[in-house]
């Protein structure tokens, strides 16, 4: 098979991605966006790397004020994450209403009832192709025991569901 965009989406479609929301900005400036395409970096310090389309505006306020936070959504959030990834024509703040959000100790928006939120400055970016790469320290982290985290594969969504 030959290597073209066609066929790395549709291999790509196959791994499956935690589905998380990426936000930054406060006030009038919150921006967010769905995103799979987020990895732990290293434990020394504590890092993780979101990529982002250098065409979204999450990704040009992230560039503008340094920080970025990472909620992992849970198996009920399917809405949420179609909100956030744009499937409703919102832009910008819009996407936080309606909402469950609180301020992180870093400023940034953080989603009340993630499994996981974790708030990071910006350490290191690297453009690559259409996107951008962010590498952040994480500064913060919120923890929930509320239920599965929620995956996208084969263009669906997912809930993890223990073995056994």
């Amino acid at each position: 098979m030959q290597t073209n965009p066609e066929n790395f989406r549709q291999a790509m479609a196959m791994f499956p991605g935690a589905v998380t929301v990426v936000t930054t900005g406060e006030g009038d400036d919150r921006r967010g966006m769905t995103a799979t395409a987020v990895c732990s970096v290293t434990d020394d310090p504590p890092s993780l790397l979101v990529c982002i389309n250098r065409k979204a505006e999450t990704g040009a306020e992230i560039t503008r004020n340094g920080r970025f936070c990472v909620q992992l959504l849970n198996d009920q959030d399917h809405a949420l994450a179609l909100r956030f990834a744009g499937t409703a024509g919102l832009r910008g703040a819009e996407k936080f209403e309606p909402g469950r959000w609180k301020t992180c100790s870093l400023g940034m928006p953080r989603l009340e009832g993630a499994r996981a939120a974790l708030s990071c400055v910006v350490t290191a970016k690297h453009d690559v192709g259409s996107h951008r790469i962010f590498v952040g320290e994480i500064r913060d982290i919120e923890l929930s025991t509320d239920g599965e985290a929620l995956v996208y594969v084969r263009s669906a969504f997912r809930s993890l569901m223990p073995q056994g």
